[in-house]
């Protein structure tokens, strides 16, 4: 890998990191389309990548995150039980969407997926007259369907903001807690790809160059995508996002199936 294409993936998975189109899945397409199939070199570079978006999402949202730690704890603790799902499925199933979903085959029927629920989420979300406060129901909703964005190709962000708005969570509120909602998940797969890593003794042959243009790539655009993401989910405005991915769904169906 060389500085260029560290700097297309720091982008892609910046963007959709917190774009509702799956970062997992634009990585395997991406790194495919480069001809970059050696799934072993990049565990420290994904490493790098998700503390790049880590950072730019505290940054953002450092004043709600101070707030999850004042007294009474409400929306500490939904956090930590909207956050137990996406633990369960992927830990239980990690290994199994490592060997079927890996490569870009399959991720067409995902991309439908999240195309269908995005404009379900729009759909709804202006259809609700008289959104409600973020409570238990909108947050286990939310944990309930970020399990499934585990799932390469089902956008995490996408999952979660059909959750909330199903529920019939007022819009700010989902959008404020989706990105909440990112940092224990990004902090797990963090996690995992150290252990990774540790596991693989990657630490070897590093190009540190092409690992920092990729995390400072993806701290940028994943800054801008917080920021943009945000002002659009209070105005539940997801058709394009559903147009996009189900035009990419189409293209990597005829690529591999036809």
């Amino acid at each position: 890998m060389v500085w260029w294409q560290a700097m297309v993936l720091g982008l892609v998975q910046g963007l959709t990191e917190f774009l509702p189109v799956s970062s997992s899945g634009h990585l395997i397409l991406t790194r495919e389309l480069m001809g970059l199939n050696d799934g072993s070199s990049f565990l420290l570079f994904d490493v790098m990548v998700h503390v790049g978006t880590l950072v730019a999402v505290v940054i953002v949202l450092y004043k709600p995150i101070l707030e999850l730690f004042k007294k009474p704890y409400k929306n500490l603790a939904m956090l930590v039980v909207a956050t137990i799902p996406a633990v369960i499925v992927g830990l239980a199933c990690n290994d199994l969407i490592d060997e079927y979903f890996s490569t870009a085959k399959y991720l067409c029927f995902f991309f439908a997926f999240t195309a269908a629920i995005m404009l379900i989420s729009e759909i709804v979300a202006k259809r609700n007259k008289k959104p409600k406060d973020l409570g238990w129901g909108g947050a286990v909703a939310m944990g309930l369907m970020q399990g499934l964005g585990v799932l390469p190709g089902v956008s995490r962000s996408g999952s979660t903001i059909f959750g909330g708005t199903v529920a019939g969570t007022d819009s700010k509120k989902i959008a404020t807690f989706s990105f909440l909602m990112s940092i224990p998940v990004i902090c797990g797969s963090l996690l995992f790809s150290v252990v990774d890593v540790a596991k693989a003794g990657a630490l070897g042959s590093v190009d540190w160059f092409s690992m920092f243009i990729g995390a400072a790539t993806a701290f940028a655009s994943g800054y801008i995508a917080v920021r943009v993401m945000l002002k659009l989910i209070a105005k539940a405005n997801f058709k394009w996002f559903s147009l996009y991915l189900l035009i990419v769904s189409i293209l990597t169906f005829s690529f591999y199936f036809l």
